[in-house]
């Protein structure tokens, strides 16, 4: 009996996680540090993939920030990338995790559009819109936010 000739690939995922003090400066400097990885992740600036990115992490981390808040406590933000080639799309993970468990944020499917005139409540619309998936997923303490996208090279 002989073992199978045909070789996986290596597969190498790219793997960011940092805390992030929970206020409107850390919210700014989560969105800039996480899109400066992408950038050495090889995720081309001004891309589709890149700006949609932008826009949820943005999202994310400001709702961390504002809603997800508790004192003296930080937020995380954790980007996972898996690269794709021609013939297999590669993913780009975005979670935000947030030690406020009881805030809980609507999930895919349940979420409605704010009043007219309404200065908030637009975020998770925008998430819903660009993201190929996303979740609301429990976490002790607290809750984390993921969102996926498909990279199409």
């Amino acid at each position: 009996m002989e073992a199978p000739t045909a070789t996986q690939p290596p597969v190498t995922v790219n793997v960011f996680k940092r805390h992030f003090d929970a206020d409107p400066r850390g919210a700014r400097l989560a969105r800039r540090v996480g899109l400066h990885k992408l950038h050495t992740w090889g995720i081309p600036y001004l891309s589709d993939a890149w700006e949609s990115a932008a826009l949820i992490i943005g999202e994310l981390t400001a709702n961390a920030a504002t809603h997800g808040r508790v004192p003296d406590r930080d937020f995380e933000l954790r980007l996972s990338h898996l690269p794709g080639d021609p013939e297999t799309p590669g993913l780009l993970r975005i979670e935000v995790s947030d030690t406020r468990g009881e805030c809980r944020p609507p999930g895919p499917g349940e979420i409605s559009a704010p009043q007219d005139g309404s200065d908030s409540g637009r975020g998770l619309l925008i998430v819903d819109a660009l993201a190929d998936r996303w979740a609301v997923l429990d976490r002790n303490p607290g809750k984390t936010l993921r969102a996926e996208l498909d990279l199409l090279y």
